[in-house]
């Protein structure tokens, strides 16, 4: 298998897990994927085999500057790795959201731009919950 082959697998294991998380968040199969962090899991296998592919081949992982880091991502498995590193952790991300949303029972429609956010930017995804997060805590 190629790693374009992969790089579409990966994206066709999160793609459906983000759209379970953003409309049907509480329905048991979404619960049991998140509970049990089924498609994490699986990604991170994928990490691993694209980390060890990369320095079996010599090269180093070397993350001190940014020269040395945009050199690393000019490799193909490098960036496999990091693209499924990217996955795992905003999919952790958002199902971190889901589960803290639990307790807070903020409604869907705010939770939906905060899950959408996550997963198209990630870290501004989480600032939003946080923001929604903290307002929510100050009116309790």
């Amino acid at each position: 298998m190629t790693t374009a082959e992969v790089f579409s697998i990966a994206n066709m294991m999160a793609m459906p897990m983000w759209l379970l998380m953003i409309i049907l968040p509480k329905w048991k199969v979404t619960r049991f994927l998140i509970d049990y962090r089924v498609v994490p899991l699986l990604l991170s296998l994928f990490y691993v085999y694209y980390m060890l592919s990369h320095i079996q081949t010599g090269a180093g992982l070397d993350f001190g500057s940014l020269a040395s880091v945009m050199s690393l991502f000019t490799l193909e498995n490098a960036v496999m790795a990091g693209w499924v590193h990217y996955l795992a952790f905003d999919l952790l991300v958002g199902m971190w959201i889901l589960n803290q949303n639990k307790q807070l029972g903020i409604h869907q429609l705010l939770m939906a731009p905060c899950l959408f956010a996550t997963f198209m930017l990630g870290p501004v995804g989480f600032l939003l919950f946080m923001i929604i997060r903290t307002i929510k805590l100050s009116r309790s």
